[in-house]
């Protein structure tokens, strides 16, 4: 319990007293702290254990070459380059065990750097006053990043700011002694899906998987769960891929918030992992409930999920589109795809007499996803026990020559 490294980052010239404070509170619970400048110009007044000189030698530069950059913006993205290799290196040596960031808009622009730097699982807690806020990109925050707003914070200590770093160093420390490291002996199917209510072969898919002996990770397609199964696929945590909720795809070409960024439906394909993808959800575009609907949607019927998400149904050409940029990424795809078209419907609600029920809408969108590499059209709905035993016959083939591990 008291053998945990927390890794602190801040810029020493500047939040050295903050710096100082949260090493107290890491120290007091046990943990030791080591200490990270990230700082460019002056020298920091409180001890650190990296200087920025460390750091800038890791972006291979020097900090006089970042001063002499002349511009900040510039300079701090340099410095995130050094920050970020360190702080993996270290992860990676088995070092340190978790991370605590602070600072304010520069600060977090470097942190978020880091923490995307560092692998799923590894405690990450950053303290900033943005937190929470529209500046930050969904692409750029890592999927299980913890951030608590720096409140009253902005100059010198005081009882208010101490609550946010004090919570801050408790969460970190808490989440290094309790984190359990993945189990790594059984392979993982990636799946994505949406609530059961809507899409529904998990409930036949996972069990049936289990048995065969796989872990099933199931991820949630509205923004950050598709950026965390990018993530990891990207890191080839996954020995197949079910990516049979891809409105996430669709979502980001047609402008919605609820996006995992361009990169959705790219990264097991260029690792080489085995794809079954299917179109589940795309028959909708995602939006803020709590929002004004955006204009191009004033003729359209919303659709109310909860106070957090509403939806709009999506014109044929829409579909036709999400069916191109899907049929796209599958095409660029290292590993081998199959691609399933469950031409009787995609998501509950558009079965016949349900309120998205858009027959010719649906053609659209297989005519269109009919050019992807491995297309099969299926005539089931996403949710009857057909397409899940389709995927099953398609991954047990797979696993029979060899493409997918045998668990």
């Amino acid at each position: 319990m008291s053998n945990k490294t927390i890794l602190i980052l801040g810029t020493g010239d500047t939040k050295s007293d903050e710096m100082r404070y949260l090493s107290d509170c890491i120290t007091g619970q046990g943990a030791r702290p080591l200490v990270m400048d990230v700082g460019v110009l002056g020298e920091p007044e409180a001890h650190v254990d990296i200087t920025r000189h460390e750091v800038a030698e890791a972006a291979n530069t020097t900090n006089a070459d970042i001063i002499a950059l002349g511009d900040e913006n510039l300079a701090m993205a340099k410095t995130s380059e050094g920050a970020a290799a360190l702080a993996q290196r270290l992860q990676q040596a088995g070092k340190v065990h978790g991370i605590l960031i602070l600072g304010g808009t520069m600060g977090t622009d470097l942190a978020l750097d880091v923490c995307n730097a560092l692998p799923m699982g590894f405690p990450k807690v950053i303290v900033t006053t943005v937190a929470f806020s529209p500046l930050l990109p969904g692409p750029r925050i890592a999927p299980d990043v913890m951030m608590i707003l720096w409140a009253g914070g902005l100059y010198g200590l005081n009882a208010i700011c101490k609550s946010s770093l004090s919570q801050a160093a408790g969460a970190v420390v808490g989440a290094a002694r309790a984190v359990e490291a993945p189990d790594a002996t059984r392979p993982v199917i990636g799946m994505t899906s949406l609530g059961t209510s809507s899409l529904k072969y998990i409930k036949a898919l996972k069990p049936a998987l289990e048995a065969r002996g796989f872990e099933v990770a199931i991820f949630h397609t509205t923004g950050m769960g598709g950026q965390a199964f990018e993530a990891l696929a990207a890191k080839r945590a996954f020995a197949c891929v079910m990516d049979f909720s891809l409105v996430e795809v669709s979502n980001h070409l047609h402008g919605s918030v609820v996006s995992a960024g361009a990169t959705r439906l790219t990264a097991a394909g260029r690792a080489g992992i085995p794809q079954i993808i299917a179109p589940g959800g795309v028959s909708l575009i995602d939006m803020q409930a709590w929002a004004d609907p955006d204009p191009r949607f004033a003729d359209r019927e919303i659709h109310a999920h909860n106070r957090l998400i509403a939806c709009a149904l999506m014109s044929h050409e829409e579909k036709a589109q999400a069916g191109r940029e899907i049929a796209r990424k599958a095409a660029a795809a290292k590993g081998p795809v199959r691609v399933l078209m469950p031409i009787q419907g995609i998501d509950e609600w558009d079965r016949p007499g349900g309120p998205f029920h858009d027959p010719g809408g649906l053609a659209q969108l297989a005519n269109a996803l009919s050019e992807a590499p491995g297309y099969e059209a299926l005539d089931a709905h996403i949710n009857d026990a057909a397409f899940a035993e389709r995927a099953l016959e398609i991954l047990d083939g797979w696993i029979a020559e060899g493409t997918v591990p045998r668990p």
